[in-house]
């Protein structure tokens, strides 16, 4: 089960996962998220992390209540949302700091192949980023593609007032 459901219109709606009481912004960033993990084959999980490394919003169903992972879906690193977002701030700073070092500008997206897996991080406008795990067999040109999309249309709205909302939601839900 997702953070947030869909109507029978096919618009976000809160559920009992942890959406409730948070506002329509913080619901719709949910919703693209749910939709990230479930509507791209290979996708394991999904974490958006602060600019600071604090976790925003996470696809762990442990991350937003006590439900477990549905068992056609692997889990993420260890199963663990803040494994995730420690990893996506680790690579985040490290490309960063490169960047930086090699005068390249603004780092856009950051991918990490490995036997059994790989990583994506893409930035997000406000400083945040969106971090991927996936199957080692995933397309990762679709991934990236629907990672644009996410961060295309979460990026405008991630505001300091959203990110509170979404950091308290999280340790309200731990």
């Amino acid at each position: 089960m997702t953070a947030t459901g869909t109507s029978a219109t096919g618009t976000p709606e809160t559920g009992t996962t942890g959406a409730f009481g948070l506002s329509k912004e913080a619901r719709n960033l949910h919703w693209l998220l749910g939709n990230l993990v479930e509507e791209v084959p290979g996708v394991r999980s999904v974490a958006v992390v602060s600019s600071d490394g604090l976790l925003l919003l996470s696809s762990d169903p442990a991350a937003q209540d006590s439900a477990p992972a549905p068992e056609d879906r692997p889990s993420g690193p260890r199963g663990s949302s803040a494994d995730l977002a420690t990893i996506v701030s680790g690579i985040g700073s490290l490309t960063v700091g490169a960047a930086r070092l090699m005068d390249g500008g603004g780092v856009k997206q950051t991918m990490v192949a490995m036997e059994e897996g790989s990583v994506f991080v893409m930035s997000i406008s406000d400083g945040s980023l969106l971090g991927v795990h996936a199957e080692p067999d995933c397309d990762m040109s679709v991934v990236a593609y629907h990672m644009a999309l996410f961060v295309g249309r979460a990026g405008h709205v991630l505001t300091p007032e959203l990110r509170s909302e979404l950091r308290k939601s999280m340790e309200d839900a731990q």
